[in-house]
């Protein structure tokens, strides 16, 4: 399913603050992207979850894109274990979430079906999601 990153400066990072938004946000392979209005956490889990309801409402039509990969590694302490002793394991990798980003897109499919697509992963998600897509610039003025 999901594999840790390939190499990482350190093992173990602060925790550090999700603020901000993406400043330029657009669709950049498919024709319609899914794109964050809210600031979370993303793990692998939920990341394979929507990708497997965007999956399944499309049924072997169109392609689907990932725009993200969960590289902040979050550590915890065990269960029952007083505190101190050093910082927790690694238990997961997250990716940041902040308003505007992409976090999939879909091409090769009509407007209906994307919708409803998007809809099915947005209740996987911890976060609200609005449908965006691609700006085609043609020159019918010259």
């Amino acid at each position: 399913m999901f594999q840790p990153p390939k190499s990482t400066k350190y093992r173990k990072e602060h925790k550090g603050r999700n603020r901000g938004v993406v400043s330029n946000p657009g669709v950049h392979f498919g024709e319609f992207g899914m794109m964050a209005l809210g600031h979370s956490r993303l793990n692998a889990r939920q990341i394979e979850s929507a990708r497997r309801a965007i999956t399944h409402t499309l049924k072997r039509t169109g392609r689907v894109w990932i725009r993200v990969f969960p590289q902040k590694p979050i550590s915890q302490k065990p269960l029952e274990v007083r505190q101190g002793k050093g910082k927790g394991n690694v238990e997961y990798y997250a990716y940041l979430v902040k308003p505007g980003s992409v976090i999939f897109e879909i091409g090769g499919v009509p407007l209906e079906l994307a919708t409803k697509a998007f809809k099915r992963a947005e209740a996987k998600l911890p976060f609200k999601v609005k449908l965006i897509q691609r700006r085609v610039i043609t020159d019918e003025g010259k």
